[in-house]
């Protein structure tokens, strides 16, 4: 029942009068276009940083009120982005923007009053998805976990989407991040952790074979009696049911925009955290294609749903919605209950398709986690999401597709 009561949440969002006149629709933008202009190598990265999934004194929501709207040559270098590869190399691509609309009031937010603060906001209203059905199913199926620590959100076959800070701390890229990979759900075997009839038999019972048969056929027996009690206990494999198990898959390859690092925006700039992976082997699972994030009053009852891997419910995918508190350009503030390890999970809704009655979800921003945010000289904690802009869907198709062609709506 509570499954179903998510699956149709966003009816829900139109059940009062004024609702029901709004046109809850993926409405198609035209894109700016990002273009190569050069690359070149820089030295291979330290890979020293700490992971840190919470951080301080960052640009958020207030702070970008006062700031200038980017010219041209800002976004070209905000824009710019640093790949690095499997090996260890590291190369910085130079960008060109073609087509970007510079908004004046880009920086300005919906008000709203009394936020709240903190990573859970009362009654905990997350849920952990136990069902293998919906587990390993569109769209619970598109979580990932990260190796350093965080979540992330399947966008093709070989990428993923999820935030830059699980990768690069602003000054260098964190520890683990050389070799990266990425965990992909599955069920767990069919024999239960069992050994299969015909199995190869263990190092162990091969040498004792060798030097004592009588030995080896009162091991075999033993190794049965203790399957036999552990059935009988009831007892579960390290592998339970309603925990997912993973796939690991090595990361070929990362792309960061400029405008993460410092030194480039000033102190740590939140509306650039969000970095794409690019997979080794492409996988086979369905994944979530990439929106441009409406405003708060075109989303159905201001809902907005993530699943992601919080550490205090470890193995657990844990899944939540929530309503959004406030939204600039770039960030949305939220109410969605969350702790450290779901950070870089992928935020979706659910519009209409144009000229279809089919609701479709799309991603319309990546979670930055519960952040401490500088709020007049005070730091503040708000959990903070960063937006797909129409800039930021170019450069991640971008980083998608190798080029632009693909690109030129959304």
């Amino acid at each position: 029942m509570l499954l179903l009561f998510i699956f149709f949440i966003p009816i829900l969002g139109l059940s009062n009068g004024t609702e029901t006149e709004q046109d809850f629709t993926w409405h198609l933008k035209k894109i700016p276009q990002i273009v190569r202009e050069r690359t070149f190598s820089l030295d291979s990265p330290k890979f020293e940083a700490k992971t840190k999934l919470e951080l301080n004194s960052v640009c958020g929501i207030e702070c970008q009120r006062k700031l200038p709207v980017p010219s041209l040559s800002d976004l070209k270098n905000l824009l710019s982005y640093e790949t690095v590869f499997e090996n260890g190399t590291r190369t910085l691509t130079e960008v060109n923007v073609l087509g970007a609309v510079l908004d004046p009031a880009a920086n300005t937010t919906t008000q709203r009053p009394l936020r709240k603060k903190r990573q859970i906001y009362g009654t905990d209203s997350r849920f952990s998805i136990y069902d293998k059905k919906f587990m390993t199913n569109f769209p619970f199926n598109t979580a990932v976990k990260i190796s350093t620590g965080c979540s992330g959100i399947l966008v093709s076959p070989k990428h993923v989407l999820t935030a830059a800070h699980c990768l690069h701390n602003g000054k260098d890229y964190v520890k683990g991040s050389k070799r990266l990979r990425v965990g992909l759900m599955k069920t767990k075997s069919r024999g239960n952790g069992r050994k299969r009839k015909g199995a190869k038999r263990s190092r162990r019972e091969i040498s004792v074979a060798k030097e004592d048969p009588k030995a080896a056929t009162e091991l075999r027996r033993q190794s049965k009696g203790d399957e036999r009690k552990q059935r009988r206990s009831g007892r579960k494999q390290e592998t339970s049911d309603g925990l997912p198990s993973f796939q690991w898959t090595r990361v070929k390859s990362t792309h960061i925009p400029k405008g993460w690092f410092k030194g480039v925006s000033g102190d740590i700039a939140l509306d650039y955290d969000y970095a794409v992976l690019e997979l080794k082997r492409p996988h086979k699972r369905k994944y979530m294609e990439l929106g441009i994030s409406p405003t708060i009053k075109m989303m159905p009852g201001s809902m907005i749903h993530f699943s992601g891997f919080d550490n205090d419910r470890s193995g657990q995918l844990v899944y939540r919605f929530c309503s959004i508190s406030d939204e600039s350009n770039d960030l949305f503030y939220q109410y969605c209950d969350a702790e450290p390890g779901s950070t870089g999970s992928g935020i979706y809704l659910r519009l209409k398709e144009p000229n279809k009655k089919k609701w479709k979800r799309k991603i319309i921003a990546v979670y930055s986690g519960h952040q401490w945010v500088d709020i007049n000289g005070e730091q503040q904690d708000y959990n903070v999401a960063v937006r797909i802009t129409p800039l930021k869907y170019a450069q991640i198709c971008f980083w998608i597709h190798g080029n632009d062609g693909n690109c030129t709506q959304g």
